[in-house]
């Protein structure tokens, strides 16, 4: 059975895409059957890369992120997936208020996979840090692919 996942960030442009690629890379290399998306809940960035920054650290480690293109959460998106992973609190909180009546799909923070005592991926947008962001997606995405292939 596929497992549909959608990562969700604030603008679509570094965490959710770097969590998107990083998954999609380890999933195929596992043999896991998944589908995966990325959104933000703002929509600033609609229609543009990943920010190079999040682009060229990706590529650093072997990910690709360049065929992603931003987007906004959507209602549909809580009826076309299984799963919805936030990068931080506030941006769960986004989502549960965006939640349409009557959905039951799962929101949970991505960190809730990894073995970090973090819970929330930071920003990179302003302050930097892009390998700390892959490192905490690549400790939460092994620890989610684990439990998606039990």
């Amino acid at each position: 059975m596929t497992t549909r996942i959608l990562f969700v960030c604030l603008g679509n442009i570094c965490r959710s895409p770097t969590a998107q690629g990083v998954v999609a890379r380890m999933a195929a290399e596992a043999g896991v059957p998944v589908e995966l998306d990325s959104a933000g809940t703002g929509g600033w960035h609609v229609g543009e890369p990943p920010d190079a920054r999040a682009t060229g650290e990706a590529a650093a480690r072997g990910y690709d992120l360049s065929a992603q293109r931003a987007r906004q959460v959507r209602a549909a998106d809580f009826k076309a997936f299984d799963l919805i992973l936030a990068m931080d609190r506030s941006n769960l909180a986004t989502l549960e208020r965006l939640r349409p009546p009557g959905t039951a799909t799962p929101v949970r923070l991505l960190l809730d996979y990894a073995d970090s005592s973090r819970d929330e991926v930071p920003d990179p947008y302003y302050e930097g840090g892009f390998d700390l962001v892959l490192d905490l997606v690549e400790d939460a995405a092994r620890g989610l692919l684990r439990e998606i292939a039990r």
